[in-house]
């Protein structure tokens, strides 16, 4: 734990640009929902990582209702990685302190894999670079094509059902 508070201190302090395109290596110890998880790395230290890029339908809280696919986007992340080793390529630090990072596995891009099978938004507010026209483009197919959460005429994203969940007193960032 103290290792983690260090690589923690240590990021912040130097700002996330200068740890952006850094590769972590470590197991996945917990997925949260659709697009966050718990990386135990090779330091001993625990990781929560947000997957850069993405935007997952909301899983159901203590505080609050959850999303149609929610816990479907989950399962599916769980499926994916839950106790493999993976690589996060770090893109930032966000507001909670999460580490976003693009996670690989078995040569593969988990993020983009997300879209692809309509688990996930591509979340163009946060995207850049190449990973922009990608992410997008694989939700357009992946909508075209009804896959996931594109099964639903007009599926609610989840940075809307947020916003509509902030009034009932409930206030969430992500990316």
């Amino acid at each position: 734990m103290k290792t983690f508070f260090t690589v923690l201190a240590l990021l912040l302090s130097v700002g996330a640009d200068a740890h952006a395109g850094r590769i972590i290596d470590g197991m996945v110890r917990a997925v949260y929902d659709g697009d966050t998880v718990l990386l135990a790395t090779r330091e001993d230290s625990r990781l929560k990582v947000r997957l850069y890029g993405i935007d997952a339908p909301e899983t159901t809280k203590p505080d609050s209702p959850g999303q149609p696919f929610g816990e479907i986007s989950r399962r599916t992340l769980m499926y994916k990685i839950m106790g493999r080793q993976v690589s996060v390529e770090v893109m930032d630090i966000d507001q909670y302190h999460r580490t976003v990072a693009v996670i690989r596995y078995a040569d593969r891009d988990i993020n983009r894999d997300m879209v692809a099978e309509g688990m996930a938004w591509a979340y163009r507010q946060y995207l850049q670079g190449p990973y922009a026209s990608e992410y997008i483009g694989v939700e357009e197919l992946a909508r075209a094509r009804h896959k996931g959460l594109w099964r639903d005429a007009n599926p609610q994203p989840p940075w809307e059902f947020r916003h509509a969940q902030e009034g009932g007193g409930r206030r969430r960032g992500r990316r």
